[in-house]
């Protein structure tokens, strides 16, 4: 194994990583590190929590000058992402002098202008908000010679794929990109080869997954017991911190008020909160002064904070890679963790999709905590989405909320690119630049 410096990483930025206690490069650093270092494009398949940060931030660190405009864009799905993604990378820059701003929706954009006047190196943005800046000429990206598609699963999955083609035509064509995805789904490989020159891939293997470090079980209950369950759970555990899974924002407020009610401390966080209500929530957890965190999936993602010790799913996904997300949460970075799942009679079937999916144990706790498992009813070939609708009201709920989200971003998406048609001679009917009319159009 090479060392950081080995790699081919600056004296500065090592110093910083040694500090901050990172000795051994992880797998996807020891791949990832020195093709970026010679140039080439990199498609990374690691998932949060295996180091991929630093995997393509430390070479953009070795490479970039110390001053100067923006030369590296790193584009995230989610706002907290975006705060953890520069956090980390203002970390390891301690020594260099690179200087690293994060943009997203939801932050007021003179806070923004401020940060960018001052000189920026390194930006990390959500796609919405850097198009506003683009747009308003507040952000240049005639220099940016790196650029980091982060999540990039996740991005497509919410519907960015035009917007990162738009972004990435104000980039220079003379760029290194590289993309990072905890998926390789064929429509991450299509925008690989139509915005990548030819590119290494480097993919992690279920055993770096680290999820061999995560004490997995879960226990066949009634639905109307879960909660006595998880508070017992709760109750159990360590003094490490908890994140528990609900399926919906209404099932989060639900959860975190009951609990409290039994004494416990804890707090929400899903898609509603605002910005200002998000970081408050997070900061109060990662500092200690709430140990338990009630959350969703589209709020989950991105969320660092290595001391949590125990992921609780009170309501299984129906999707297996969304349980991995999940469990991921914790045992971080190399350590261990705990992953405990309450499967009510009705989910038994989408746990049993999770239970073949995976090649690491899952133990069954029923007969360790003596707890009879329910009897599945299924009297009628529609029972299971009859009980579903009845298990909590939620779960129509959060189906609606799923599809008017996305009416609105189709919505939204369309106004925002009719309106650059009327502004921008060289946009196509398809939604992407030749770079000839965009020239012909800015002379």
């Amino acid at each position: 194994m090479k060392t950081f410096q080995e790699l081919g990483i600056d004296v500065e930025t090592t110093k910083a990583l040694r500090e901050h206690g990172y000795e051994d490069p992880f797998p996807i650093q020891q791949e990832a590190i020195p093709l970026m270092l010679k140039g080439l494009d990199v498609i990374g398949q690691a998932h949060t929590g295996t180091g991929k940060t630093a995997a393509f931030a430390l070479p953009i660190l070795t490479k970039i000058k110390r001053r100067g405009p923006i030369q590296a864009l790193i584009l995230v799905p989610t706002r907290e992402l975006a705060v953890q993604v520069s956090a980390e990378i203002n970390k390891f820059a301690k020594y260099t002098g690179i200087r690293t701003v994060s943009i997203y929706g939801g932050q007021s954009i003179g806070i923004q202008y401020d940060q960018l006047r001052r000189g920026v190196q390194i930006l990390v943005a959500t796609p919405g908000r850097l198009i506003d800046h683009i747009k308003q000429g507040s952000i240049d990206l005639e220099n940016v010679k790196f650029v980091v598609l982060d999540e990039a699963d996740r991005m497509l999955d919410m519907g960015f794929i035009e917007d990162i083609k738009f972004i990435l035509f104000y980039v220079n064509e003379d760029r290194q990109t590289c993309l990072f995805s905890a998926t390789m789904p064929p429509e991450i490989l299509r925008l690989a080869q139509e915005y990548m020159k030819e590119f290494e891939e480097v993919r992690l293997n279920e055993e770096e997954l680290s999820l061999d470090t995560i004490d997995q079980s879960y226990l066949i209950v009634y639905e109307k017991e879960k909660f006595r369950h998880l508070c017992n759970l709760i109750r159990i555990r360590d003094k490490k911190q908890t994140i528990v899974f609900a399926a919906t924002k209404q099932r989060t407020h639900r959860l975190a008020s009951e609990l409290k009610q039994e004494g416990f401390r804890a707090i929400t966080i899903h898609g509603d909160l605002t910005q200002r209500q998000r970081d408050n929530a997070m900061y109060r957890f990662k500092r200690g002064d709430e140990d338990i965190l009630v959350a969703t999936d589209i709020a989950a993602r991105g969320i660092d904070v290595p001391a949590v010790g125990h992921v609780l799913n009170y309501d299984i996904p129906e999707d297996p890679l969304i349980y991995f997300h999940r469990i991921g949460r914790t045992a971080r970075a190399g350590a261990t963790g705990k992953a405990i799942s309450l499967v009510s009679q009705d989910r038994i079937d989408d746990f049993g999709r999770i239970l073949r999916q995976t090649k690491h144990p899952i133990r069954k706790l029923n007969e360790e905590m003596g707890v009879e498992v329910p009897a599945v009813q299924r009297h009628h070939t529609h029972s299971r989405s009859f009980s579903r609708r009845y298990q909590g009201y939620e779960y129509g709920n959060q189906n609606r909320d799923r599809w008017s989200r996305g009416t609105r971003y189709r919505k939204d998406v369309g106004n925002r690119y009719r309106q650059a048609k009327r502004h921008d001679r060289g946009y196509s009917h398809r939604g992407h630049y030749s770079h000839s009319s965009y020239r012909n159009s800015r002379s």
